[in-house]
């Protein structure tokens, strides 16, 4: 039996989003955070070596990281839907903006939240140097929404699902106006929209309003 182990407001909404979507049965076995420090409760950090989320076990089998995880869901349970075939046009794009997410995106986003927790002036230009990389991301992502409705092209996939957790929830820890990117919230408006998206959030953290604008 698949288990989602769900640490609250975290990137294990992107696993419960993606079972919704594709229909996998699944247990959700939900974490709340620490109180006082918001970090994950020892009992999840004992999960998986690296201890963050998200965490999936499959029988014997314990996975971590989400790019992983999506993965090894699409591949065992999902027969490769929301992934986009080598060889198609757009499999670079799918491939770019699927691991743009994590490896580029978040730690950019991180910038704000580190400076807030080490109580530097965010207006000092050390923090300012280091936020050019966050613009420079969030000014392709709306060039890129101008061009086509997702991120891999005329249809969602994977590439959505990974990516839309930094420009969601993420901006609970690390706020960022959109003002200024309407590609941009008209594409959350229609992952906002989506019957899995809605069930999962709903599911996984339902009291949470997830920002979608």
């Amino acid at each position: 039996m698949l288990t989602v182990h769900h640490l609250g407001i975290s990137q294990s909404d992107r696993i419960l989003w993606l079972c919704e979507e594709l229909g996998i049965p699944y247990t959700m076995k939900k974490y709340d955070r620490d109180p006082v420090t918001r970090l994950a409760p020892a009992d999840y950090k004992a999960l998986h070596p690296f201890g963050t989320a998200p965490v999936i076990t499959d029988g014997d089998l314990v996975l971590g990281e989400s790019g992983a995880i999506i993965e090894y869901l699409i591949t065992k349970y999902g027969d490769g839907r929301l992934m986009v075939k080598p060889g198609t046009p757009n499999y670079p794009d799918y491939l770019y903006w699927y691991h743009f997410a994590n490896a580029s995106l978040m730690p950019a986003s991180m910038i704000d939240l580190i400076v807030t927790m080490l109580g530097a002036d965010p207006n000092g230009d050390m923090a300012k140097a280091m936020r050019v990389r966050t613009d420079k991301a969030y000014a392709m992502i709306e060039e890129r929404l101008g061009r086509v409705p997702y991120f891999a092209g005329n249809d969602f996939t994977a590439a959505d699902l990974i990516m839309a957790f930094p420009l969601t929830t993420m901006r609970l820890f690390a706020p960022k106006d959109l003002k200024s990117f309407p590609n941009l919230r008209a594409y959350l408006k229609r992952i906002g929209e989506r019957p899995a998206f809605q069930r999962a959030m709903k599911k996984g953290d339902p009291e949470l309003a997830i920002p979608l604008a």
